[in-house]
């Protein structure tokens, strides 16, 4: 008989794979080989707990059959080939989660690699993750929001490199000897469900802000808000490939202004808004799609103006200035309004503007098919600034003839203040009260016990 997916997490294979796998990180390096020869006897021993533990749990997961005999398959080169920089490369390829998007299918993922916003080096991590795929979301994928790569998955369990603020599972993290062509990437919708309430609750309480009865709802319902970040999740991520894209920031690699990331994640995020406002008044759309068109337009206002924009520090933070552009931007078009110490939105108002901002990305991106790098990078820092105020200090701010224009564009990214937008008078205060709050969320997940904001148990 096959275990629940909670009775999988309570796996005696899974919790020795688990144990093994956090031994094993302690003898790793930067690079995820194990240097020392002397922790070679101990490395294997944990590696063959790891194999055993995988041929233990490979029965209970057939559709992952064939993935896991490829990787126990590389573990055991890995161990007898003394130790080196890792490769899961031809494991990583026979992994292809996107073939099967069946909501409660379980997978065990056990590769060498980082964590994004976690652990940056390539240790033995495992996770045990269910996919989420409600009706009405594979109804939209199989309609006019295609993207077959994209995974929406829950948290069952995870080795020490996801108890943190990572919320992506993306095959770009393994450790490879050449990056393959990616077929697929994972979001975690359960953590940025566990998340939301928790800070939102706090923000509403710190701000005095009255709630619409849908947003309250999404504090309550555990599931309703993880479908509704999941079709947030889907429309975001396939607006990367889409639109009149100029060559940055994400079609080719190369080092650019952080705030051109800002803009890029923005604009998917202000298109999931505005396609959700579609939905809700097409009448040709399902009843829960349009359910939860509303519920995405509140989760990517209340997530971007709280959580995204004083989260992590204020070294290049892309996510933090696009959530201070779109209060700043709410706020200068006043929907938003901080009076009396009361923060309040008019939220008939809210969808044109912020499909407004949107526009504005857009007719960016649109224009910058013709200009050259340099130009593109000026008139994107012209559009922040028409809202946003740089730091005094900036170079930037102080216009194209202080910047040097006939160098290389590094030298140009060079003159980009680590912290080129400071958080306003407003943030700098709620940013006191809301940091604490948000830093709790490290490790939630959908299972995590919450209870009033900051007052639930990490996982």
């Amino acid at each position: 008989m096959v275990p629940s997916a909670a009775g999988l997490a309570a796996h005696p294979a899974w919790l020795r794979l688990k144990a093994a796998a956090g031994a094993l990180r302690l003898l790793q390096a930067h690079d995820g080989s194990v240097p020392e020869q002397a922790d070679h006897p101990a490395a294997a021993g944990h590696v063959g707990t790891i194999v055993a533990a995988i041929g233990e749990l490979a029965p209970l997961l057939p559709p992952d059959a064939a993935y896991l005999a490829a990787v126990s398959a590389a573990f055991r080169h890995w161990s007898g080939t003394g130790f080196g920089v890792p490769d899961l490369l031809d494991s990583l390829t026979g992994f292809q989660p996107q073939l099967n998007r069946e909501n409660g299918l379980v997978h065990l993922v056990v590769f060498p690699m980082y964590t994004q916003n976690g652990s940056p080096d390539r240790f033995v991590e495992a996770v045990l993750v269910e996919v989420l795929w409600p009706d009405f979301v594979a109804g939209l994928e199989a309609g006019d929001y295609s993207n077959k790569l994209f995974v929406p998955i829950r948290f069952l369990d995870f080795t020490a490199g996801y108890d943190t603020h990572s919320a992506v599972l993306f095959p770009e993290t393994v450790a490879v000897r050449r990056s393959p062509v990616f077929t697929w990437g994972a979001i975690l919708a359960d953590r940025e469900a566990a998340r939301f309430p928790r800070v939102l609750r706090a923000a509403a309480s710190i701000t005095s802000l009255e709630l619409p009865e849908d947003a309250a709802a999404l504090l309550e319902d555990r599931q309703l808000a993880e479908e509704t970040f999941v079709m947030w999740d889907l429309i975001h991520d396939r607006t990367h490939m889409r639109g009149d894209l100029p060559f940055v920031p994400f079609m080719i690699k190369q080092r650019m202004p952080y705030f051109l990331s800002s803009l890029e994640e923005l604009r998917c995020d202000l298109t999931a808004f505005r396609e959700s406002v579609r939905i809700q008044h097409d009448a040709g759309a399902s009843p829960e799609a349009r359910r939860h068109a509303v519920l995405v337009q509140y989760a990517v206002i209340f997530d971007r103006i709280f959580r995204f924009a004083i989260t992590g520090g204020r070294v290049r933070n892309y996510d933090g200035l696009g959530g201070q552009l779109l209060f700043a931007w709410l706020h200068q078009h006043r929907v938003l309004h901080w009076t009396d110490g009361r923060l309040s939105l008019d939220w008939e108002s809210v969808p044109e503007v912020v499909i407004a901002l949107g526009r504005d990305i857009e007719e960016l991106y649109w224009r910058s098919i013709d200009r050259p790098k340099t130009a593109h990078w000026l008139a994107a820092y012209q559009l922040l600034t028409r809202t946003l105020t740089p730091h005094p200090a900036s170079v930037w701010v102080k216009g194209p003839d202080a910047l040097p224009l006939t160098g290389l564009p590094r030298e140009l990214t060079d003159q980009v203040l680590d912290d080129e937008f400071p958080l306003s008078m407003f943030y700098e205060a709620l940013a006191k009260k809301l940091r604490p709050v948000i830093e709790s969320t490290a490790g939630i997940t959908g299972s995590t016990d919450d209870g009033p904001a900051g007052q639930g148990a990490a996982a």
